[in-house]
């Protein structure tokens, strides 16, 4: 190996160190990575400020404002609020419903703001119907992650993929692309918890007096979490999502315009989603629905330099040669077997390492074996690249993989291995399904 590459492995690995120990924040935890790496020569500065310009970066940056601007019009509260009566008249038909407006929602926007605002309306609707709450809390946060799943902006991993794979010379994808895919997986889970969360939740303590329950959502965060879903989840703080914010008709309107003609144009590729969303953006600070002050607020750059130092270590991977080494060794592992099998390893190692680490060092680290294992087997790349967004982000068997499920864990006083045993058939259900969708929407 040579000098660049044992750096590159050395950081690399550090890196995935400092993110299971969980002793520090997960951005401060990559650009301590990426500036090691410009520090000693691995990568040049041009290459540095290639990845704080990617696409990614700017498509992210730019729906954190206009989802910011949602929230500050009191639109998502108005939502809520309309739900409440619903649930308190249909019981606990209704509870699903928001619950499934929840995930529809984090298709589009952040995972953490819905959770925060919807679990202990969730909670206290549960319990004044006569409902425990821990039959809705876990599949509340489950839902929105695989609602995530349902779009490319559902989650930053699915940008993030998508970046890598288009600096390997792959076509990007489209909005609605992965959707068949995501929606299948969506579908299936929301009927398995449904039917069987309330039979595999411990019901033996009550959460009112299990010591774990928090009754304020400022208060929801106490477990420091480096492993997260960069769609939103990263948040050590989320009290701005726990505000009530006044209702105004006409900046509701206005943002719920702009986002929808976002979504719009970019699903009808007529620019792609970076310039769509920056030009929403910005055309939401010109009709001053939001402030450039609030604007900045909004950008949430934890979650964007996050990752941005991730991409830098994947461009040292690739520029000192480590990742076609690693890719090589790989693929000799799975040498002889067929394109469907390879697929099917590729998702359990994805689920296997998600589990373990942030969803974008998984993104980066298999991103290209992904293009590269499709074509040693002379196949599409498209179906491998799909595997990884969706197991990156599918990965339910413990209560910090995600922070939505750190805010219902506390919440609902659930056990850790609640968890276990509602999310680890949760994976296999997901992994069994996401296979034969992608096998069936996006053949070889």
């Amino acid at each position: 190996m040579t000098l660049e590459q044992l750096i590159t492995l050395a950081v690399l690995v550090g890196v995935i160190i400092a993110l299971i120990a969980d002793r520090m924040r997960a951005d401060v935890v990559a650009l301590t990575g990426a500036a090691i790496l410009l520090l000693t020569g691995a990568v040049r500065p041009s290459e540095v400020q290639g990845a704080f310009a990617s696409p990614a970066i700017l498509t992210l940056a730019s729906l954190f404002v206009i989802a910011h601007a949602l929230e500050l019009s009191g639109l998502l509260d108005k939502a809520i609020d309309k739900a409440v009566a619903v649930c308190r008249r249909t019981g606990a038909a209704g509870l699903w419903g928001l619950i499934s407006l929840s995930g529809a929602g984090s298709a589009f926007l952040n995972n953490t703001p819905i959770v925060v605002v919807a679990a202990p309306v969730v909670r206290d609707v549960a319990r004044s119907i006569g409902l425990d709450p821990r039959r809705f809390l876990m599949p509340l946060s489950y839902v929105a992650v695989l609602g995530g799943c349902c779009t490319l902006i559902g989650t930053s991993t699915n940008l993030l993929v998508d970046d890598m794979a288009r600096s390997s010379g792959q076509a990007p994808f489209g909005l609605f692309e992965i959707t068949p895919v995501g929606l299948a997986m969506a579908l299936a889970g929301g009927v398995y918890l449904m039917l069987f969360t309330g039979r595999l939740v411990s019901y033996d303590s009550s959460p009112d007096t299990d010591g774990r329950e928090v009754e304020s959502p400022a208060d929801l965060l106490r477990h420091p979490v480096s492993h997260v879903d960069l769609s939103g989840d990263s948040l050590e703080d989320t009290r701005v999502f726990a505000k009530v914010h006044p209702f105004r008709p006409r900046l509701a309107l206005i943002s719920s315009a702009v986002f929808v003609g976002v979504i719009a144009i970019a699903a009808l590729n007529w620019v792609p989603i970076a310039a769509a969303a920056f030009t929403g953006a910005v055309l939401l600070i010109l009709l001053r629905v939001i402030s450039p002050d609030e604007a900045y607020s909004g950008l949430r750059p934890e979650i964007l330099l996050l990752i941005a130092g991730m991409v830098v270590i994947g461009i040292a991977m690739e520029q000192t040669g480590l990742a076609a080494d690693a890719t090589e060794w790989m693929i000799s592992t799975v040498d002889g077997v067929g394109p469907l099998l390879a697929l099917i390893l590729l998702y359990g190692a994805t689920l296997l390492l998600t589990e373990l680490l942030s969803n974008a060092t998984v993104a980066v680290l298999l991103t290209p074996v992904a293009v590269a294992l499709a074509e040693s087997l002379a196949v599409s790349p498209r179906p491998f690249l799909v595997t990884i967004m969706m197991a990156a982000s599918a990965a339910f068997a413990t209560p910090f993989g995600y922070q939505t499920n750190v805010l219902v864990y506390q919440m609902g006083g659930y056990r850790y291995i609640d968890f276990v045993k509602v999310g680890l058939p949760l994976n296999l259900l997901t992994w069994a399904v996401a296979v034969a969708a992608i096998h069936y929407f996006f053949p070889f």
